[in-house]
């Protein structure tokens, strides 16, 4: 019987060589899809299909490696695009990256084809909430920490992100956490099948 995880260890992930390569190749992906991968819909925010990639390393590997190819992905995108550094939206998507990856601690496993409907609703509102904090309270509190910027601007930037994000996670990130369920859970099938034929 496979040993249930805790908290701790479903909030870290398991990290391995895989998991290192899966978020350095997120991190790189969010990245390029931050500076070329959107639709602008107000300054210096867009609907990015940047945000597939916490949805995908959050669904197969869990938070802190979404967490971790979110933030640094963001720097990185920072980097290409030369319109500086802006940590305060780093570590708002970071943190917006970790709640999107939730998934495992309310029972979601992707890598064994669970994700039912009730995982899609607790899905979804880990995404508003997610969004509301990381972009309503964490990035305006850094950038005011880190930059003492106009905060009327920050927040209108927040909420178009906000929408923008839930847009993608949502409406195109549940379908996708749903393919990737099938196509895992086909794969357990066809190998208790093979398994079964010896």
């Amino acid at each position: 019987m496979e040993e249930k995880k805790n908290i701790g260890k479903l909030l870290l992930g398991e990290w391995n060589t895989k998991t290192i390569v899966a978020v350095a190749v997120g991190a790189a992906l969010f990245g390029v899809l931050m500076c070329y991968g959107g639709i602008p819909v107000f300054t210096n925010t867009s609907l990015t299909t940047a945000m597939l990639v916490p949805v995908i390393v959050g669904g197969l590997f869990g938070p802190l490696p979404a967490f971790v190819a979110a933030g640094v992905g963001n720097v990185i995108a920072d980097l290409i695009g030369g319109w500086g550094m802006w940590f305060d939206w780093s570590i708002g998507n970071a943190v917006m990256a970790f709640c999107v990856g939730l998934l495992p601690v309310y029972g979601a496993n992707i890598k064994e084809g669970v994700f039912e409907v009730k995982h899609m609703v607790i899905y979804a509102i880990c995404c508003i909430l997610g969004n509301v904090i990381s972009f309503g309270v964490i990035t305006p509190i850094f950038t005011v920490i880190f930059y003492g910027g106009d905060l009327e601007v920050t927040f209108i930037q927040a909420f178009a992100a906000t929408l923008g994000n839930f847009a993608v996670l949502v409406v195109v990130g549940i379908p996708v956490l749903k393919v990737l369920a099938n196509r895992y859970k086909s794969r357990s099938n066809l190998a208790q099948e093979h398994s079964d034929n010896y």
